[in-house]
């Protein structure tokens, strides 16, 4: 290997700042990038660059623009941060030949990172990832080729673009923007400081709904969360908002507004599973559309339920967008989605668009009349009360192997007191039980976490399965 590693996980090559995730590892990494690109025969079509809020986002865009422009690839850089469904539409709309967004998504203030999209705009498959991989590993600082900014605009290899106006019309052919502002909710929007902030103000402006904001100035520092994930522990402030406000809904995007996260009009947080579900059920019941449901093995047996009730196949993949969007487009699926809070749909890109599914939240309340707390319920009436829950446990890296072997041979008769039928290794370790209960222990792919998740009937049956998930683990 000439140089650090560059290692793509979930979704795109993450590291720390200054560490790992420096000026001369990007020109590595987009070098791989330029000679796939040459490779595989796009390198003749414009690729769209684009970035969040964080530390210098905007810097190493336009280094990677510079790099594209010194192998003779067009590239079209966005004129501010944007979200990465903004991107994702953009290279879609656009026919481009892909794209590069520059962002750590949901991380710590510490870090930054690259993800890579094809010409469809989802997250480039298992195998494109593999090779640029391969070839970044092989890419020393020697082989970048690289042309300054300004001589790449002159040279018209660089040019900006909003990407902004196409991606409202295409909300606006997706979703009855109409009908929100005519509902008359008031709507408490976070958007944790990152790049979806002002999104929802502009796009429900001028009718009844009143849309408020909050933490929506751009800081790369994220304070008073631990990262721009929007889970119930760094979404105290929405909750505090939406109850003293009298709000209808909370709604939070993570810092590229590629997740969702929701609040009732309690200021209760309603988790990602019941999300995936409610929406799953506003396009069956509400928009009575009929396709397949994706659904990476972290996310809810509500989904199968709905899959029976509403006589429509579901599919199940390892987590990662790079997973679920294969599928969604062999299957021409209604939708898919995962348990960070990740959902994508037929008719826009394969790929999650958190500002979108909040869109299509809205809609479900407009529609039916209904409150969040009033529509899960609604939910339970379908497929029974589920519960869930994740914890997430820092370890070191040499004790990966440790934990691996530990897991591997773990073979429980019972977990909490119920019989363990089934063992996976789909992706991490899942142990099912007779109930329909289930605990799973994976390693993120993005952080050294030890993640480990539980769903079931029970909230304390799923906090009892969460402590047996440590103990074998022995985390």
């Amino acid at each position: 290997m000439t140089g650090n590693a560059i290692k793509f996980g979930t979704d795109g090559w993450r590291a720390v700042i200054a560490n790992d995730f420096t000026f001369d590892n990007v020109h590595r990494c987009v070098q791989a990038i330029a000679d796939y690109l040459k490779a595989c025969g796009l390198a003749d079509r414009e690729q769209i660059i684009g970035y969040d809020t964080r530390f210098a986002s905007a810097d190493f865009a336009r280094a990677a623009a510079e790099v594209l422009a010194g192998n003779h690839i067009r590239a079209v850089l966005s004129d501010r941060a944007v979200p990465t469904p903004v991107i994702s539409w953009g290279i879609a709309n656009m026919g481009a030949g892909g794209g590069i967004v520059v962002t750590a998504s949901h991380n710590p203030a510490t870090w930054n990172g690259l993800k890579y999209k094809s010409p469809d705009g989802a997250s480039a498959p298992v195998g494109t990832v593999a090779e640029i991989e391969h070839r970044a590993a092989e890419t020393s600082s020697e082989d970048v080729k690289c042309l300054d900014i300004s001589t790449a605009i002159s040279q018209d290899l660089v040019r900006f673009a909003d990407l902004r106006p196409s991606y409202a019309v295409q909300v606006g052919r997706l979703v009855d923007l109409e009908a929100i502002k005519r509902a008359g909710f008031t709507v408490m929007v976070d958007p944790m400081h990152g790049a979806g902030a002002g999104y929802y103000p502009q796009l429900l402006d001028g009718g009844q709904s009143r849309i408020l904001e909050i933490r929506a100035e751009p800081n790369p520092s994220f304070p008073g969360m631990r990262q721009p994930e929007p889970i119930a522990p760094n979404l105290t402030r929405l909750a505090s908002a939406v109850k003293e406000s009298g709000a209808s809904v909370g709604i939070a995007n993570d810092g590229d507004a590629d997740r969702l996260g929701l609040m009732d009009e309690h200021g209760n947080f309603l988790n990602q599973l019941q999300v995936y579900a409610l929406l799953t059920l506003y396009l069956l019941e509400v928009r009575a559309q009929r396709g397949a449901i994706v659904r990476t093995i972290t996310s809810s047996g509500m989904l199968d339920k709905l899959g029976q009730l509403y006589d429509v196949p579901v599919f199940e993949v390892p987590v990662g967008f790079k997973y679920v969007a294969p599928v969604m487009q062999r299957e021409n699926a209604m939708v898919g989605g995962e348990e960070s809070g990740g959902y994508g749909y037929r008719g826009h890109v394969p790929e999650r668009d958190g500002i979108l599914s909040g869109l299509l939240f809205l809609d479900f309340m407009a529609r039916t009349g209904k409150t969040p707390s009033e529509l899960l319920a609604y939910l339970y009436t379908k497929v029974g009360p589920h519960h869930y829950d994740r914890r997430d446990v820092v370890f070191a890296a040499i004790e990966r192997a440790v934990i691996v072997a530990r897991l591997e041979k773990a073979s429980p008769i019972s977990l909490a007191n119920v019989s363990v039928v089934r063992k996976d290794t789909l992706d991490g370790f899942r142990f099912i039980l007779a109930d329909g209960s289930w605990l799973l222990i994976r390693f993120s792919g993005t952080e050294p976490l030890l993640r480990i998740y539980s769903e079931s009937q029970s909230p304390d049956t799923v906090d009892t399965l969460l402590t047996e998930g440590v103990r074998l683990a022995g985390v």
